[in-house]
């Protein structure tokens, strides 16, 4: 490990900590949000209204002093109001582009299941492709980019399922939880007088964050760990109690997230156990369990666990 990328990241719990101060008790969430973003992925937080979600964004976007933008799904939004438009200027006789909010560094969808399917559609070129296309001109997007998107749960009334096609491009899909009692004491003192988030100072800047994305990228994966993760990926193919499996693009996802989580865990190497922990928040939001699995009582998460018990790591030999 080179000292520059030592360096690096040691202020990763720098970046931890101010954020715990506006997110008390949510130190995984946290470190798994920081993950994805590390690995230029998207995140997907689904979750009761309430518990924080929104601030954990704009605490993200605090601490590297990025632009901040925020969308609010609703239903009448439309694909132009996420991407922008071009109006034309009577005055000066051409079209002008007016930007729209998804043209930010680190972008919040909020309730992004509270809109049609034609409008998230509209995410899904930039999450990916990290450019968008209007009337016909493409226009690369800034860097960082990504997409903290939140939805309340699908059974909540006025809502849409969000379509597989974007389920796939979130890296991970996380839920906070209710605080425990004695955090949500701790939050009532810290609110007492003024919001944390108003105070909250950035710790590192834009630069700063494109050379731990850089970092990341040089941590190294094993054949045999390679060979772990597509295991997994078939096993989520073959299993009986699921009607879709995961897809190429969880295998490329799971090990940009397993090299971004050895790096925050100061490695520049890839173990199993990365693997193992972070199978359920990547894979999860990315298969489709069968009616059978849920008459059962089976959820995807406990299914998911299951494989990961019988699955064994290979060996890497010599």
């Amino acid at each position: 490990m080179t000292q520059q990328m030592t360096t690096q990241q040691n202020k990763i719990e720098s970046i931890l900590q101010n954020i715990e101060q506006v997110m008390v008790g949510k130190r995984e969430a946290i470190e798994l949000s920081l993950l994805a973003l590390l690995a230029e992925g998207h995140v997907l937080l689904e979750d009761v209204p309430g518990v924080g979600k929104t601030m954990l964004v704009r605490s993200l976007a605090k601490s590297f002093n990025l632009d901040f933008k925020r969308i609010q799904f609703t239903p009448d939004l439309l694909p132009s109001d996420v991407t922008g438009v071009s109006i034309y200027n009577q005055k000066e006789m051409n079209f002008e582009f007016r930007p729209g909010p998804i043209l930010g560094n680190i972008v919040l969808a909020d309730e992004i299941n509270r809109t049609s399917p034609k409008t998230q559609s509209a995410l899904l070129e930039s999450m990916e492709e990290k450019h968008i296309t209007v009337d016909g001109t493409t226009m690369e997007l800034k860097r960082p980019f990504f997409v903290m998107a939140t939805q309340n749960p699908i059974e909540y009334e006025g809502t849409y399922p969000l379509p597989e096609a974007q389920l796939d491009r979130f890296l991970l899909k996380l839920n906070l939880g209710y605080p425990s009692i004695d955090d949500e004491i701790q939050m009532l003192d810290r609110t007492s007088s003024e919001h944390p988030i108003d105070r909250l100072e950035a710790v590192m800047d834009q630069e700063d964050l494109l050379r731990l994305q850089e970092d990341v990228t040089h941590v190294h994966v094993s054949d045999a760990i390679k060979k772990y993760i597509v295991y997994l990926i078939d096993a989520t193919r073959k299993h009986p109690l699921f009607d879709l499996g995961a897809s190429p693009r969880a295998s490329i996802a799971l090990m940009k997230a397993a090299k971004a989580y050895a790096y925050i865990s100061k490695r520049d190497y890839v173990l199993p156990d990365d693997i193992k922990y972070l199978t359920k928040h990547v894979l999860s939001h990315r298969v489709i369990i069968s009616s059978e699995a849920k008459f059962e009582g089976k959820t995807t998460a406990s299914i998911l666990d299951d494989i990961v018990r019988k699955t064994i790591v290979p060996i890497e030999r010599g």
